[in-house]
């Protein structure tokens, strides 16, 4: 959850399924519309766009990003996941417009507010508080977070859950289905549909405050001892299944980091990739979801604030056995034994075709070799990422259909982008390589 920006205003959420369709489709003419006027003037003027070319302007990025922001729920959560993807691949322009999914949500007003509190506590639950702030701290795709103060002096980090959005979620994620498949971003053959019922149950899962809560609470059993890190204590008596209540920690987003003196920097990176490693090999359970705004830093102590637990994962015991394998082949550089791994995990599995599979093998064998290269990584002169985008575009340019990733490897893969993603923003140093062989000795 981020703090509120000047973009964030009171706006409604659209509550009903109709209305949401509605919206969606309206949407999704619009962006058309749009496509076919741009696309026959530059046709007029000798241009030969293609479609990707004419899904992808500012104009209608902006457009879906407003909509999206404004909609919230299962629809503006798909959007946040395309965006994290993009990180910094993205044209600064077009960044800039997609951040907004990720960092300006609206939020209810006060009335829509009250009706799902009433809902949940009962009518007179402001009695149970001296202060309850109105205005949220915070914004996001599924809820938003209120400051409370109880009587005893207690401070609350109060999240409620937008009304309407756990019985959208199937016509939600359906109509981004339906705007991704019109866009062609993706090639044609690919099969997009265990990706949407995989967002489906996900997010039905995030949209149940009490897992999360019991996620929140094993969380801050595991971590209660590492001077590192703070995980707010939940308020079970206030927790229902839209409402979830923890303590409120002062802290500011991660990104000032960024600000902070290069050791902070490095500390801070080394602490979030040591946890990533313990929650894969030490702990079996893992948040996956690389959102900045999970991740929250303390000035004055510097620790790290840990957030938003919905998308709490285990991790298969098979699935660690494997990565654990990978890791230690491709360290040792050796590709033979990656090879064969990856085939066993689904990541490249035996069906891919020859050239494709060995040129993919050469991008994962590229990430071990520039690891192993730097006993000090340095993420704000590190280029692989930007070079695996060039070659995965000019794989898809040449053919390359991808295969249905496993959906439990496919969030590992995520977590540890998004690790990867952040460490590059601050500009952090991490010795990579001694902390995975630090992480697999735990094991």
């Amino acid at each position: 959850m981020t703090e509120n920006s000047p973009l964030s205003r009171p706006l409604a959420v659209p509550t009903g399924r109709v209305s949401r369709m509605m919206r969606m489709g309206v949407l999704a003419a619009d962006v058309a519309g749009r496509m076919a006027a741009d696309g026959a003037r530059q046709w007029g003027q000798g241009g030969r766009p293609t479609t990707r070319q004419l899904f992808m302007t500012p104009g209608n990025l902006r457009r879906m990003a407003d909509e999206l922001a404004r909609m919230r729920g299962a629809a503006m959560k798909v959007g946040q996941l395309l965006s994290m993807d993009t990180g910094d691949m993205l044209p600064p322009e077009l960044a800039e417009i997609m951040a907004r999914l990720r960092a300006d949500a609206d939020f209810m007003p006060p009335r829509q507010l009250r009706n799902v509190l009433d809902a949940e506590w009962g009518a007179g639950w402001r009695q149970r508080f001296a202060q309850f702030d109105v205005r949220p701290i915070a914004a996001a795709s599924i809820g938003q977070v209120h400051r409370a103060r109880l009587p005893d002096g207690t401070e609350l980090a109060i999240k409620v859950q937008y009304p309407g959005i756990a019985r959208s979620i199937d016509s939600d994620v359906s109509n981004i289905g339906s705007l991704i498949r019109m866009s062609r971003l993706l090639p044609k053959e690919f099969e997009l549909r265990p990706y949407l019922d995989e967002a489906r149950a996900q997010l039905k899962e995030e949209a149940d405050y009490n897992a999360e809560a019991a996620h929140l609470e094993t969380f801050g059993r595991l971590l209660k001892d590492d001077a590192h890190f703070v995980v707010p204590a939940l308020h079970a008596p206030l927790t229902t299944q839209k409402v979830l209540a923890m303590t409120y920690v002062p802290s500011d987003k991660i990104e000032t980091v960024a600000e902070q003196r290069q050791d902070v920097r490095d500390r801070v990176m080394h602490a979030l990739c040591t946890l990533m490693l313990r929650e894969l090999f030490e702990f079996g359970v893992m948040q996956t979801d690389p959102n900045f705004a999970n991740y929250r830093f303390d000035p004055d102590t510097g620790r790290i604030v840990l957030l938003d637990f919905g998308a709490t994962r285990r991790v298969p015991a098979a699935l660690q056995t494997h990565m654990r394998a990978l890791f230690q082949a491709g360290l040792e550089d050796q590709g033979a034994e990656v090879d064969s791994i990856v085939a066993q995990m689904g990541l490249v599995p035996d069906t891919v075709e020859a050239p494709f599979r060995d040129r993919i093998l050469d991008m994962i064998m590229l990430v071990f070799d520039e690891v192993r290269a730097a006993p000090l990584l340095d993420f704000g002169t590190w280029d692989v990422s930007r070079r695996l985008q060039r070659e995965g575009e000019a794989l898809a340019a040449a053919g390359f259909v991808p295969p249905p990733v496993p959906m439990d490897l496919l969030y590992i893969q995520r977590k540890v982008a998004g690790m990867f993603l952040l460490a590059t923003r601050l500009n952090a140093r991490v010795p990579v390589t001694e902390l995975i062989t630090t992480g697999l000795s735990r094991a």
